[in-house]
């Protein structure tokens, strides 16, 4: 069996609205190692921290302001992996992101711990190598 993957360090930008489970996402994360970005809930602020060095995202769907859709296009185009949190079946998502990482409410801590795991593992495999020295 191989260890978990560490996730210390690991830049993930939270959007979502909800303060509640904003704070709840933020404390599981930190648990983790990880350096959450945001939390935000509006997306004038997504939009704007969506363009910095990110491993990963957790983004509700409906936000103040509309739907996250926009940042999660920004996020797609570079190929930063992230998850949609939303109460509502893929039926609700635009057909680009049917079929999509989705963390379905109300979802656990460990339903968190591994969609941020996959997600990471994700980042890690569309990642190029280090040059070797030489």
């Amino acid at each position: 069996m191989t260890a978990p993957m560490c996730l210390a360090g690991r830049r993930i930008l939270v959007v979502e609205d909800d303060i509640l489970i904003a704070v709840l996402i933020e404390e599981a994360l930190q648990e983790l190692g990880c350096t959450v970005v945001g939390p935000t809930g509006k997306l004038d602020e997504a939009l704007r921290l969506a363009g910095g060095a990110l491993d990963a995202a957790i983004l509700d769907v409906n936000i103040r302001g509309g739907h996250v859709y926009p940042v999660a296009e920004l996020l797609r185009t570079h190929g930063v992996p992230f998850a949609l949190a939303s109460g509502y079946g893929d039926w609700a998502l635009p057909a680009g992101f049917r079929g999509h990482p989705r963390l379905t409410k109300p979802f656990t801590r460990n339903d968190l711990e591994t969609q941020v795991r996959l997600l990471c593992g994700e980042a890690d495999a569309t990642r190029p190598a280090p040059a070797l020295p030489g």
